[in-house]
C-alpha cells in the first residue's frame, strides 16, 4: 500500500512523515522545503505477529509494511505549474490513496499561505487544483479519441464517457462522485489514474491539548469530520508535534507517554486503521520456527488469491487451505491442540480469507 502525504505549505506534513516513518526529511518553517518526494516505509504495528513470535520461537518476523510518499505543499495554481505544480500532481498519481494533512490549530509562529486558518478552504484549495490536473488530461483523452469517434462506435461511446465526465469535473465535482451507466464505464475510468477519483483519509491537525478529546472540542476538527463524512472519506486527528516526539521513543516509553496524555493510541496506528477501512484491507497470516508473517490482501479475497499473495506457484497449484483464526490458536495455546479440538479446517478454492486467519497453504506444481 502507498499513500501520499499532501496539504498546503505549513500545515504539518513534513512533520507528520517524520514523526511516521523516522526517515527525518527536513521540517522547516517555509514552503517548499520537501523539494523531492520523501518515500518511507513503515511496518504496519501487529501484536498478534508478537504473539506467535513467542509460540514458534521463530527466527524471523515479517510485518505487513506502508510506503509513504510526502510531497511538497501545494499552492493555488499547482495544476499550472506554480510552485512545484505538475512534479507534485504526478507524484500523488502513483499513490493508492492520499492523506491530506489539515491544518486545524493557531499558532501566530508559524505563517499560513493564506493568512487564516480555515479547513474547508485549504481542502478546496487543494480539491480545485487535482480537479484542473483532471480535466487536463481528460482534454487529451479527448483530443485522442477525436477522429477515431466519428467512425468506430466502440471510441465514439468512450468519447461521450469523458466528454460526460469532463462537464461534471467542470462543475468543481470530484471524479468519485461522478455516476456511471455500466460496469464498463467504471472500468474505462480506472485507466485514466484520475487524482480525484482516489480515496481520502483527511489528518486533521491540533494543538496538544485537542488529543485527549480526539479533537471534539475544536470546531475546526468538527468542520472537517462532516466535509469527510459527506463524501464517504475517513478521518483521524493527530498532533504532529507530539507524534514527532512519540517516534523518538522506546516502545515502552511510548506506550507511557501516550498513557500520560490520555490517549489510546498514537497517529500511526490512527493512520493505519483508517487506511485499511477506506481501502478495505485485512490481514492474513503465516506461521512457523522459519518466519511469522503479515499479508495485506483485500477483503473478499479467496483462498487461491491469497496464496498467490505469496508466490504465483501457490495459486496455480493451490490443493487447500489449513486454516485456524488467530483467536482460536491462542485459546489453545498450539497448533497441535487447535487440531485435536478439530478448529483447523481444510477449506477449498471458493474460501473467502478472514482478517486473523493463519494459514498454511498446500500446492502442488
Amino acid at each position: 500500500m502507498k499513500l501520499g502525504i499532501v496539504g498546503l505549505p505549513n500545515v504539518g506534513k513534513s512533520t507528520l512523515f517524520n514523526s511516521l516513518t523516522k526517515a527525518g526529511a527536513e521540517s522547516a518553517n517555509y514552503p517548499f522545503c520537501t523539494i523531492d518526494p520523501n518515500v518511507g516505509v513503515v511496518a504496519v504495528p501487529d501484536e498478534r505477529l508478537n504473539k506467535l513470535d513467542e509460540m514458534y520461537h521463530t527466527k524471523k518476523v515479517v510485518p505487513a509494511v506502508i510506503e509513504f510518499v510526502d510531497i511538497a505543499g501545494l499552492v493555488k495554481g499547482a495544476s499550472k505549474g506554480e510552485g512545484l505544480g505538475n512534479q507534485f500532481l504526478a507524484n500523488i498519481r502513483e499513490t493508492d490513496a492520499i492523506v491530506h494533512v489539515v491544518r486545524c490549530f493557531e499558532d501566530s509562529n508559524i505563517v499560513h499561505v493564506d493568512g487564516s486558518i480555515d479547513p474547508l478552504r485549504d481542502i478546496e484549495t487543494i480539491n480545485l487544483e487535482l480537479i484542473f490536473s483532471d480535466v487536463e488530461i481528460l482534454d487529451r483523452r479527448l483530443t485522442k479519441l477525436g477522429k477515431g469517434a466519428r467512425s468506430d462506435k466502440t471510441l465514439a461511446k468512450e468519447f461521450a464517457l469523458v466528454d460526460r465526465l469532463k462537464a461534471h469535473l467542470e462543475e468543481g465535482k470530484m471524479a468519485k462522485s461522478f455516476e456511471t451507466q455500466n460496469e464498463e464505464e467504471e472500468e474505462l475510468i480506472k485507466t485514466y489514474n484520475l487524482l480525484t477519483i482516489k480515496p481520502v483519509i483527511y489528518a486533521a491537525n491540533v494543538v496538544e491539548d485537542d488529543l485527549a478529546d480526539d479533537g471534539a472540542s475544536n470546531a475546526n476538527v468538527q468542520r472537517v469530520r462532516e466535509y469527510a463524512a459527506s463524501e464517504n472519506s475517513e478521518t483521524f486527528v493527530i498532533c504532529a508535534q507530539i507524534e514527532q516526539e512519540i517516534a523518538e521513543l522506546e516502545d515502552d516509553e511510548k506506550k507511557e507517554f501516550l498513557e500520560d496524555l490520555g490517549i489510546a493510541e498514537s497517529g500511526l496506528e490512527k493512520l493505519i486503521k483508517a487506511s485499511y477501512s477506506l481501502l478495505g484491507l485485512i490481514s492474513f497470516l503465516t506461521a512457523g520456527e522459519d518466519e511469522c508473517r503479515a499479508w495485506t490482501i483485500t477483503k473478499g479475497t479467496k483462498a487461491p488469491q491469497a496464496a498467490g499473495k505469496i508466490h504465483t506457484d501457490f495459486e496455480r497449484g493451490f490443493i487447500r487451505a489449513e486454516t485456524v483464526s488467530y483467536e482460536h490458536l491462542m485459546e489453545c495455546g498450539s497448533m497441535t491442540a487447535a487440531k485435536e479440538k478439530g478448529l483447523v479446517r481444510s477449506e477449498g478454492k471458493e474460501y473467502v480469507v478472514q482478517d486473523g486467519d493463519i494459514i498454511l497453504f498446500r500446492f502442488n506444481v
